[in-house]
């Protein structure tokens, strides 16, 4: 904590005396600035993003980072805004590096880390943090998208982003800018504690590590360490600051990494290209057109990612990993897009561009092309976006959208065009409802806006455009292209353009030096509108400069450096020109119609540019003189073909008379005809002087003298007249022929234009014909393609589900044709037949099969010929039983076209109806030798009757079978009680044991039955067993008489016994010894243990003889009534009785009932071990139509084998010395539970204790 303050107040004064430099200075505090900025993009600044569960993951990541990473960190978490923070508190106790809560105007420090501070968004620029209060927008808030968008544009190739635990999606769009701009990406993996914001930036493929927040720091030391961030300028292995490193290209210890082109060595230069050469050969993309800076950083951040040094080392592994090879072509087409991306260039295109297209008579279709697509986001969009315009615009046309990339795997991505929900952010709900359709994965785009999208792999650079187009939107393309392509670029959009077209360009791009293309209709926006102005020729470059001047410089001498070979070809350039220009005569090479190729010499004084546009016409730009001996002397030298001389030519140049020799020279070995045209005024002749006779005076020779030199004066005057009138006269007879020969010219041109107009007439109504058939020929391939391709998917769905069918059903099927040869066989047929899989076509008759089916041919016809259906069970050579089911094969149309044979394996089916039957019959045996029995149905009618009934009640089957039980005999069954019973046992599962019946029956007379029923499972049937018990309750009855006789006749005795016992004792004890008394008290204990056998007895035979009435009880008040009735036994021996939940009534006796509980808990009460106080717990559950009545305790308990003895009269587990008792408890228990029409349990565990349950009907 002091820490972390005592770093604040630093940074506090520091940032303090930074401002007061900036008052006292601008120019100093503008430096400094300028200063920190390069400061910061000298090392990387990793921003990371966290919401839900990121303290956790903070605090792992913190505590694996070293101090001297030579990295800042900035913690971008969603905190509570109308809260104070602790998370830098919290951070400071486990980081090595000094925390500090995020200010605005902060310089940001390596080694450090930064928090944002609550209820604010924060951005990085210029090496500072920028804050700015945090929206008040009910929309959520993206504030780590924020900050790490600005991160990537600050830091580029130097900014790191990682996305930690979290809800929702922040933080994806953010790792997208990031790697957009080279920077390097992580995201949490399963380890995050909410793992929505680290799922949603992997599912956008824009992360480069996933790793746990212990790995992510382990990384990023690993990062810090590799020569491409550690040998940044300014920093030092320590990661403190250090002097400029040397120039680049020179080769340390760590191999240094290069990021610019112009700063390779020629070794590294070597690799690049190879780089290069390697992605055209696999990608077929020549990226030497790229801007190099670009790609070298891209280069550089692979290289990162893939643990490589140096470029040698890159190819080196390129070669040897042909994935890596292909994502470094995918990082090199750098796919930035979201749907709706600048949201007010909609906007726009709704209110400008689209009414503008859809004025006048347009196309029933609009044609658009998106060029660089990426995942068809922004497609998609411009879709959304003009149909929205559509729906409130009168007369609407169609639109067609056409969209390309480079990238194979983002054109496939967007053709499908499914999308996962977190790049759906900036996309309305109305939106999302009406253009998309959620599945599983995701949301996809209708089908109908699909539809109008045509996605293709096309390279602008070296692919033929899409033409007739009326929009183009190139956005963010040219800005990673050379100058050179762009210049191609534009001009290609002005061709592929309507006249009325419109082209979107970038924020950052634009037409260039092609104003005259394209005018602007919203600069801010960049849309632009075609003109009409000419575009230029363009031919696009071969090979790029930097490679055509290696090979110009691979011709050099090895030894020769770069530097000198370029000085040594430049002086020969200048001195070439130097000579041209001081001894070269003025002179102009023209070709066959006059034109001006270039110019050589100073050609002034004899041309002359005219005014207006600009013209290269060679007489046209001649002084007015010089035209016609111009004309004359290359129309000669042109029919000659030979040099043609023409001396004194005279002209006028500023008014002063001029003489030039005219020379006109055929250039010859070249494929057109060109003319060197040369103006020659030193080799002008001159007039001669003529000779003067001598022998005369001064006078006369002074006189006849002037006269001779202005007789010479006007001969020469004369002979130039004359040459002149000649050459007019030949420039006029050129002129004539000329005339004449354009005249023939144009009268055949003429005619020729005629006849042409009228064929061209002529295949423009055919082409029109042509054309409104072929549109008519499309609009029927367009709809039978949609339907062949709807065909077809259904018949690859068809196939698909027949594949399926028959790979699940696991049956032999043979598809036989007319001729019974095989046409179609599943899998399981090939072995069952001996097929391969080229008998198709074979005749069954030659197939050797394993059926033991002789007459197979022979049905198979039968069923052709008869249409009918035909189905039997057949063995195998192994014994294996099969139906054989053949049917006709019937087309579409019902016609009959062969046979469909099918063998389904019934063998486990067959065994066990052999099976079924040896069980029916074993069953019926045992049926028939048991006491009577009969089945009843639902109805409780009488399905069967064994013999042991009919024999009993001497009644035929046909007497008994379909009656109701009530009607048989004369009703003897028709019994109330046992009517209920009977129709509770299929409803509530119930069973009836023991069921007595008295009565006087046909041919029987007076007997007791006992019926025992019960309901078979899952056939609603119901067993009814009858017992004849005559003869045993007589003699239990004369048994329980005998006993009750018994037990009352020897208590009288026993009683008289204990009472002279106890006299012995009183009266006479003292005067016995020790052996009398103890002989008295044994006589005494004896006694009394027989009167209790004896009440035992009667109580046993009162409950087997006396008459039961059930009726309802209540459970409750019963159990409590015992429970009191103990008490004093429960206070002697410290127990505990707890009565659970709710007692419900029961159907039963209640005297009965009650000795039963009376029993089961004085048992549960005695039978503990020697200082256990006893806890005895009572509770019930109705379950269906019964209760349970369960009395767990915790006493000694009972095995398995002696829990099935404790209900036998008795039967007794231990000595009555140990635990007292006559044995007879448990058997009075059973006994009177089952005379209610219950039954009784036990469940006991050795040590742990027992439960003792009675089940009984309930109310």
């Amino acid at each position: 904590m002091k820490g972390t303050r005592a770093t604040t107040a630093k940074s506090s004064s520091a940032s303090v005396k930074t401002a007061d430099r900036t008052q006292s200075d601008p120019v100093v505090a503008k430096t400094e600035k300028l200063q920190a900025a390069e400061e910061a993009k000298s090392f990387p600044i990793v921003g990371i993003g966290a919401s839900a569960g990121g303290l956790e993951a903070f605090i792992e990541l913190l505590k694996a980072l070293p101090a001297t990473t030579g990295m800042a960190f900035v913690l971008v978490q969603h905190l509570d805004p109308s809260h104070e923070s602790a998370l830098t508190e919290l951070l400071a106790k486990v980081s090595s590096m000094p925390v500090n809560q995020a200010g605005n105007d902060m310089a940001v420090e390596r080694n450090h880390v930064y928090v944002i501070p609550p209820n604010t968004d924060m951005g990085i620029s210029e090496g500072r943090l920028r804050l700015q209060p945090r929206g008040g927008s009910p929309a959520p808030h993206h504030s780590i998208d924020f900050f790490f968008e600005s991160l990537a544009q600050a830091q580029q190739e130097r900014a790191i982003g990682v996305v930690l635990s979290g809800t929702a999606t922040d933080g994806t769009m953010g790792l997208e800018a990031i790697k957009a701009e080279g920077g390097i990406t992580f995201a949490q993996d399963s380890s995050a504690k909410y793992d929505s914001m680290p799922r949603s930036a992997i599912a956008a493929q824009c992360v480069d590590f996933t790793l746990s927040a212990r790995g992510i720091a382990e990384e990023l030391v690993r990062l810090a360490k590799h020569p491409y961030v550690a040998n940044a300028p300014g920093l030092k292995s320590d990661g403190k600051a250090k002097k400029p490193v040397p120039a680049f290209g020179k080769r340390g210890g760590n191999q240094l990494l290069l990021r610019t082109p112009d700063q390779l060595s020629s070794e590294d230069d070597k690799h690049y290209e190879k780089i290069l050469l390697l992605l055209r050969k696999d990608c077929g993309v020549d990226f030497s057109f790229y801007k190099s800076t670009t790609i070298l950083r891209r280069i550089h951040r692979r290289m990162v990612l893939n643990r490589q040094n140096s470029l040698e080392q890159y190819v080196l592994f390129l070669r040897e990993n042909p994935k890596e090879l292909s994502a470094l072509y995918t990082d090199l087409l750098i796919g930035v897009t979201s749907f709706f991306r600048n949201p007010e260039l909609f906007e726009t295109l709704k209110e400008v561009v689209f009414p503008r297209l859809c004025q006048g008579d347009r196309d029933p279709t609009l044609r658009f092309w998106v060029l660089g697509c990426s995942t068809g986001q922004e497609v998609y969009s411009l879709a959304m976006a003009f149909t929205e315009f559509a729906e409130n615009a009168a007369h609407a046309p169609q639109f067609q959208i056409f969209a390309t990339d480079l990238n194979e795997t983002a054109v496939e991505f967007a053709r499908r065009g499914l999308y996962d929900k977190s790049l759906l952010e900036r996309v309305s709900p109305e939106r999302l409802g009406r253009f998309f359709v959620e599945e599983a994965r995701g949301y996809r785009i209708s089908k109908a806006l699909r539809e109008r999208c045509v996605f293709a792999r096309h390279n602008v650079i070296g692919d033929p455009p899409f033409s007739r187009l009326d929009l183009i939107s190139c956005r963010n393309l040219m800005i990673y292209l050379d100058p050179e392509p762009q210049k191609k670029i534009i001009p290609t959009f002005h061709y592929a353009l309507k006249p009325e077209g419109f082209l979107i360009l970038g924020a950052s791009e634009s037409v260039g030096s092609f104003p005259h293309l394209f005018e602007p209709v919203d600069k801010k926006q960049k849309v632009f509108a075609r003109t009409s102005g000419s575009p230029p020729l363009f031919h696009p470059p071969a090979t790029r400069n930097r490679p055509i001047e290696k090979r110009m410089y691979s011709n050099l001498k090895a030894d020769i450096p770069r530097e000198a070979a370029e000085t040594e070809l430049s002086a020969q350039r200048e001195a070439d020109r130097l000579a041209a220009s001081r001894f070269v005569p003025p002179s102009v090479l023209i070709d066959a119609e006059f034109q001006i190729i270039q110019f050589r010499g100073q050609t002034g004084t004899y041309l002359n540019p005219p005014t207006g546009k600009p013209v290269f016409d060679l007489l046209k730009m001649a002084r007015e003189d010089l035209v016609p001996p111009l004309r004359v002397a290359v129309n000669r030298a042109r029919k000659e073909n030979k040099t043609m001389r023409q001396e004194g030519v005279r002209f006028k140049e500023n008014g002063n008379d001029c003489t030039v020799a005219i020379e006109v020279i055929p250039l010859k070995n070249l494929k057109r005809r060109c003319y060197l045209v040369l103006f020659d005024a030193g080799q002008a002749a001159s007039p001669k002087a003529l000779p003067v006779e001598g022998g005369l005076s001064p006078a006369k020779s002074g006189q006849s003298g002037r006269r001779e030199a202005k007789a010479g004066q006007q001969s020469r005057r004369r002979a130039e007249l004359e040459q002149e009138l000649t050459e007019t006269r030949e420039y006029l007879q050129s002129l004539q022929e000329q005339y004449e020969a354009a005249t023939a010219d144009q009268q055949a041109a003429g005619e020729e234009l005629q006849s042409a107009n009228e064929e061209l007439q002529s295949i423009n109504e055919e082409l029109e014909t042509s054309k409104e058939e072929l549109e008519s020929s499309n609009e029927e391939l367009t709809t039978i393609n949609e339907e062949m391709v709807s065909r077809n998917e259904q018949l690859n769905r068809l196939i698909s589900d027949l594949k399926n069918l028959h790979v699940s059903i696991h049956t032999a099927i043979l598809v036989l044709n007319r001729d019974l040869n095989i046409r179609h066989f599943t899998p399981e047929a090939e072995a069952m037949f001996n097929l391969l899989a080229t008998d198709a076509g074979r005749p069954l008759g030659s197939v050797r099969h394993n059926l033991d089916c002789p007459d197979l041919e022979a049905v198979v016809r039968e069923v052709i010929d008869t249409v009918s259906v035909r189905e039997r069970e057949i063995q195998d050579k192994a014994g294996r039983w099969y139906s054989l089911r053949i049917r006709p094969y019937l087309t579409l149309d019902n016609k009959i076209d062969g046979a469909v044979v099918m063998l389904v394996d019934v063998n486990a089916l067959k065994r066990s109806e052999q099976e079924v039957k040896k069980a029916h019959e074993y069953v019926q045996a045992i049926v028939e030798n048991v006491p009577p029995l009969l089945v009843l149905d639902e109805e409780l009618r009488v399905e069967m009757a064994n013999d042991a009934f009919c024999r009993h009640f001497q009644v035929s089957p046909t007497e008994t079978e379909g009656s109701l039980i009530y009607d048989l005999g004369n009703g003897q069954w028709n019994i109330p009680e046992l009517r209920r019973l009977l129709d509770e046992i299929l409803p509530g599962n119930t069973a009836v044991k023991n069921f007595e019946v008295s009565h006087k029956f046909p041919h029987l007379g007076p007997r007791i039955m006992l019926l025992d029923a019960c309901r078979l499972d899952h056939l609603r049937k119901i067993i009814l067993c009858i017992q004849d018990a005559t003869d045993q309750k007589k003699t239990e009855s004369q048994l329980e008489s005998f006993v009750y006789s018994i037990a009352h006749d020897l208590r009288s005795p026993l009683r008289a016994m204990q009472g002279f016992a106890n006299m012995l004792v009183t009266e006479h004890g003292p005067a016995m010894n020790e052996e009398g008394r103890e002989f008295a008290a044994r006589i005494e204990a004896s006694a009394r243990f027989m009167d209790h056998l004896l009440s035992d007895l009667l109580a046993f035979a009162k409950i087997g003889s006396q008459t039961i009435d059930l009726g309802p009880v209540d459970l409750r008040q019963l159990v409590e009534e015992v429970v009191a009735r103990h008490q004093m036994e429960i206070q002697d021996k410290h127990s505990k009785i707890e009565i659970v939940g709710p007692l419900p009534k029961v159907r039963a006796h209640a005297s009965t009932l009650g000795q039963v509980i009376t029993n089961l808990l004085s048992n549960a009460l005695k039978f503990v071990a020697p200082g256990v106080s006893p806890q005895v717990r009572l509770w019930a559950e109705v379950r269906g139509a019964t209760v349970i009545l369960s009395v767990e305790d915790n006493g000694i308990g009972i095995t398995q084998e002696n829990a099935n003895k404790l209900f036998q009269i008795f039967r007794r587990l231990h000595t009555t010395s140990s635990y007292p008792g006559t044995g007879i408890g448990l058997a009075i228990v059973q006994k009177g539970v089952e005379r209610m029409g219950g039954s009784v349990g036990v469940q006991s565990t050795p040590g742990k204790g027992s439960r003792f349950w009675i089940e009984l009907p309930t109310i």
